[in-house]
């Protein structure tokens, strides 16, 4: 493997659950009198943390959201997820393949812990991820885009971060993933690949990842 970690983003990359969440964030943010369409959501809010929600609305209304905000909207996050939430296609593949030829691997998040769990125990994908592959935006000051959390799951698994490669499908993951100094492959399922700019390589379905994740003799390359 060209790599000493790989670090997954969780939301659309392992867990197909940015159509909810997103879904569920539009509506929430219009019922509260801030307008906002499912793709406003994917544009202003995909690969966030929940600051940034609060924000950019305080930045552009002058007003403040709810202080239950957070609470109402997780807990509505964590219902649809009971209901309709399933692992990205594919994934599962890529994680028994490094996990077979003893690959480390882990997951670095925007949500917080209770988010990735609830959405690992849902679709099975616990299996793969103990507690010490497992890491938030909780865990550092400043999420994505900055490279804190990145650099932080990095130190915590032992790998410097040159030796390590990101998968993410937001454009602000991507940039924390290239400000980290790691290389970073973009996830186009979502994300136009023209939004995922700075990205060592783009994939537009799991099978492909493996294949670039073994596809050169050394990192750094861009």
């Amino acid at each position: 493997m060209r790599y000493d970690l790989v670090i997954f983003d969780n939301d659309g990359v392992l867990v197909d659950s940015e159509p909810i969440s997103n879904r569920l964030l539009a509506a929430y943010l219009t019922e509260l009198g801030h307008p906002t369409s499912y793709e406003d959501s994917i544009r202003d809010y995909m690969g966030s943390a929940m600051h940034r929600v609060h924000e950019l609305v305080l930045e552009r209304t002058g007003r403040r959201l709810p202080e239950d905000f957070d609470d109402v909207f997780h807990a509505r996050v964590f219902a649809a997820f009971e209901r309709e939430l399933k692992a990205v296609v594919g994934v599962v593949d890529v994680l028994e393949r490094l996990a077979g030829d003893r690959v480390p691997y882990c997951v670095a998040s925007s949500g917080s812990h209770e988010r990735i769990r609830v959405g690992h125990r849902t679709t099975g994908l616990e299996r793969f991820f103990d507690e010490g592959r497992v890491f938030s935006s909780q865990d550092v000051g400043r999420g994505k885009p900055a490279p804190d959390l990145f650099l932080y799951a990095a130190e915590r698994m032992g790998v410097v971060p040159e030796r390590c490669v990101v998968v993410e499908d937001s454009p602000l993951g991507v940039q924390a993933a290239v400000a980290a100094g790691m290389d970073v492959y973009g996830f186009t399922a979502m994300t136009p690949a023209g939004r995922l700019g700075g990205a060592t390589g783009l994939f537009a379905g799991m099978g492909e990842l493996v294949d670039l994740l073994l596809a050169a003799s050394g990192p750094g390359v861009r």
